[in-house]
């Protein structure tokens, strides 16, 4: 009795290859799921107390305090919050870069032989 593996018809699924099986356990890809949801819970954090925080909660508090002739609260609000997404998005890039050689799902490896 042979065991069959249902595909559906439209999958296009790529050839596993020896290199995919050796470069890639389970608990490597586990860990690095958990580290990429780590560092993105981390960057949410962030994103969250700068466009929440200090450009709506704390912004009266953060007024008396002046940045480039402005009230900080409103360059917070208008400008800051901005310069912090940005910053996030680069930073995430380059965490992830990172990550994918740590944990072997690298795909530049591959292009760069």
């Amino acid at each position: 009795m042979t065991k069959e593996i249902y595909h559906h018809q439209g999958e296009n699924l790529p050839p596993e290859t020896q290199h995919d099986q050796q470069s890639i356990s389970e608990e490597n890809l586990n860990n690095y799921w958990r580290a990429n949801l780590g560092l993105l819970a981390k960057l949410l954090s962030v994103w969250f107390v700068v466009s929440f925080g200090c450009g709506i909660l704390l912004v009266d508090w953060l007024d008396q305090f002046s940045f480039f002739g402005f009230k900080l609260g409103f360059w917070f609000a208008q400008q800051g919050a901005i310069y912090v997404f940005v910053a996030l998005i680069f930073i995430y890039s380059w965490r992830m870069k990172v990550l994918e050689r740590r944990f072997g799902v690298d795909d530049d490896e591959e292009h760069s032989s």
